[in-house]
């Protein structure tokens, strides 16, 4: 199909906000990015949808209607004003890929919840939306999760290969790829529990630059027990729920704020470190993505651990802040050319596999 121009919009598990992207694309080897930019979900939303996710009954049971009215108005919201931020036609916008905000994701039992009414934005909008991205792939029998690696691939074709791109959000990934073979999983927490602990020590969202954690001294025998959960031993394709480790993460409560958060961002890259056993060669370059790459603590241990250069993706010149975005409007475009969204080496799904759902303006 010929190249169009899609906006795409994903909230993290970290839901500080919402991240909107415009991409022109011909869901294939045609990438052209274009602006992005993030928008705060307001604080009584964020904090209800924090306390939703701390109880994964109400998640996945309630109706959640009005709070699912709440996500999909921020969404369109965000969208409308970031297409008046930088002026663009929206006339010239052919689809708006929405992710959604995901609340619980349980692949093992076919299950995957995110927030978000696609019909609800589109009308809102006026633009055609595709949602759902998850939905086929985890009925399937995969784990539904990363969901970027198709739009890593299509971005790395000029790179020297094999390499790895790093995603750092609440959970992180990876994607490795090397020509055809394009391999992915999820390598254990990133930000997520860290920014949990300094929520429950400091009152702040997250550890900026890692001061914290930088200032403080890891515990090797915690870090130990934390990587003996047995998500570690399991093979890839694998996926993580950003609460997986909520139990364990306990463990930390007797350290002081620097060790405890010390602990945390060593034990976030021994479970990145832990993904070279699971990938067929070595690879000579990391780049990572994700708001965890301003993690000076994180990048300095990754560097020190792997012993290969650990670069932010704009060393590559992508766009660092909105990679996750952009995908989304990647997989809009695949998705109504009826182009597989993610392969057996992505999700672990049977066959390449289809997905999202078109909603009509």
């Amino acid at each position: 199909m010929d190249p169009i121009s899609a906006i795409g919009v994903i909230s993290g598990t970290s839901m500080d906000g919402i991240d909107v992207a415009l991409l022109h694309t011909d869901g294939h080897a045609v990438v052209e990015a274009g602006a992005g930019r993030t928008y705060d979900y307001k604080p009584d939303l964020r904090a209800e949808l924090l306390a939703l996710i701390a109880d994964p009954e109400r998640c996945a049971n309630d109706p959640l209607d009005t709070l699912e009215d709440a996500v999909s108005d921020a969404h369109a919201e965000a969208v409308s004003q970031f297409i008046r931020d930088f002026a663009i036609d929206p006339a010239a916008v052919k689809l708006v890929g929405i992710h959604g905000q995901t609340i619980l994701h349980r692949p093992e039992r076919r299950f995957t919840r995110q927030l978000g009414r696609g019909a609800r934005i589109a009308k809102t909008l006026g633009i055609d939306v595709i949602y759902r991205f998850r939905h086929a792939d985890v009925a399937a029998g995969g784990e539904g999760a990363p969901f970027a690696p198709l739009y890593h691939q299509a971005l790395a074709h000029r790179l020297e290969q094999p390499v790895m791109v790093l995603n750092l959000g609440g959970v992180g990934n990876v994607t490795y790829i090397d020509g055809d073979t394009i391999l992915a999983f999820d390598t254990g927490p990133a930000s997520a529990l860290l920014d949990d602990f300094i929520q429950r020590r400091r009152g702040l969202a997250y550890d900026a630059n890692g001061a914290l954690a930088g200032s403080g001294r890891p515990n090797p025998a915690l870090v130990a027990n934390l990587m003996a959960h047995p998500y570690f031993a399991r093979p890839a394709p694998k996926s993580l729920d950003r609460n997986d480790f909520h139990a364990w993460a306990q463990a930390v409560d007797g350290l002081s704020d620097a060790d405890g958060a010390a602990t945390f961002a060593e034990f976030t890259c021994a479970s990145v470190a832990a993904a070279r056993a699971l990938v067929p060669k070595p690879v000579k370059r990391w780049l990572v993505t994700g708001g965890g790459r301003h993690n000076a603590t994180f990048m300095r241990r990754l560097g020190e651990i792997l012993a290969v250069p650990v670069e932010p993706v704009e060393a590559v010149g992508w766009h660092g802040d909105f990679i996750e975005a952009e995908c989304f409007a990647y997989l809009a475009v695949r998705s109504q050319a009826s182009l597989p969204l993610s392969v057996p080496g992505t999700t672990g799904v049977p066959a390449p596999m289809l997905g999202g759902e078109l909603c009509r303006a």
